[in-house]
């Protein structure tokens, strides 16, 4: 740590330090988000094999089913843990912007799967009509795609009122002009 004189800011030396000092919060954030989101895709996950496989229901019925369900977990883990330092606006917007960001999320790993299973299902239909396919499709590409989509989202409209710290300085020169 540097800082010459009493009460100035503490800063990391070096790239790495000025790194962490320049980004540090939102590394934080995208863990817990990251955490979060871990949680709901183990839920999604596990109730859409339930419906699709045990309870044959159609993938796409199934897939829609339990990313609401997997959402709502999301929205209460996000608005209470990942973001719970940044001041609240009306809950009712906040809720409503979160869904209407899911269901673009949602909108993105359904078009992944739909495009595999009945687009190039129609083509390769014992490649891609499968549940393995189905799978990859909805959670690996779909989802990875859809949670790059819903953090940016969820930080920029749903939860705005920021609280994280300013970014200090990282060095006492340029200020200085030395």
């Amino acid at each position: 740590m540097t800082g010459d004189q009493p009460g100035a800011p503490q800063t990391r030396r070096g790239l790495i330090g000025a790194l962490i000092d320049r980004f540090g919060h939102l590394v934080r954030e995208m863990s817990k988000f990251a955490t979060v989101g871990g949680f709901a895709f183990l839920v999604d996950f596990a109730l859409f094999n339930y419906l699709a496989s045990v309870r044959h229901m159609p993938p796409v019925a199934a897939k829609t089913i339990s990313t609401v369900i997997a959402a709502t977990l999301a929205f209460l883990g996000n608005r209470f843990w990942t973001w719970r330092h940044r001041q609240r606006s009306h809950p009712a917007r906040e809720y409503t912007l979160f869904f209407f960001f899911n269901g673009v999320g949602l909108g993105i790993a359904v078009a992944c799967l739909a495009i595999s299973r009945y687009g190039l299902g129609a083509i390769w239909p014992e490649v891609f009509q499968t549940p393995l396919a189905d799978n990859i499709a909805s959670f690996i590409v779909g989802t990875g795609l859809g949670t790059l989509f819903r953090f940016w989202s969820y930080r920029r409209f749903v939860f705005v009122e920021a609280g994280t710290p300013a970014v200090p300085a990282t060095s006492r020169d340029r200020e200085s002009g030395a």
